[in-house]
């Protein structure tokens, strides 16, 4: 039994949930968002709560399905939090002459000293807003917002035998290694 997946869901005011087979789509003031789930996995809504439960089946439960269980529930929980609440990360630029500019809301343009700028277009549905050398992504698919974020850090990742140099998320710790030492 997954203790993830028995947690009981809260449903905030203002949410509704729509479960048609295995495909739930969740409606907020944010936004909607669908997914579909693989099958073995019922999704529930009681007494204000969104419960997920193992489909009933004669034998043992296979273990793929039971595996599927606290997932199924944890996207759940993430979509009905990103059409209330939302999603960002932020990440910051670090380095001489590193500089970031905003051509739309979707659209960034990143000069991480490459002979080139780096042009940078988000998934749908994410924003990103640039204030100085910081860029925050943010969106109600929190699948989405982690995925573009690590996209603009793999253009330039944190140097670690120099400076720390790079784009990195706010608040992570880079660790400076030692360089090779000439022998005496």
């Amino acid at each position: 039994m997954s203790k993830i997946g028995n947690k009981p869901i809260k449903l905030p005011k203002g949410v509704e949930i729509k479960i048609d087979g295995n495909t739930i789509s969740v409606k907020g003031k944010n936004g909607t968002l669908q997914k579909s789930f693989p099958p073995g996995i019922d999704v529930v809504i009681e007494d204000g709560e969104v419960k997920c439960a193992l489909a009933k089946t004669e034998g043992q439960i296979p273990k793929s399905q039971r595996a599927l269980h606290g997932l199924v529930r944890s996207l759940v929980n993430n979509m009905i939090v990103g059409v209330t609440e939302g999603f960002s990360k932020s990440l910051e630029l670090i380095g001489v002459g590193y500089k970031v500019a905003s051509k739309a809301k979707d659209q960034i343009t990143l000069s991480v000293g490459y002979s080139h700028t780096v042009d940078y277009t988000s998934l749908p549905g994410v924003e990103m807003k640039v204030e100085g050398n910081k860029i925050i992504v943010s969106g109600i698919d929190k699948e989405h917002v982690g995925q573009s974020a690590a996209e603009i850090r793999a253009v330039r990742p944190p140097k670690h035998y120099k400076d720390g140099a790079g784009i990195r998320y706010v608040g992570e710790n880079v660790r400076i290694k030692v360089g090779k030492k000439l022998a005496a």
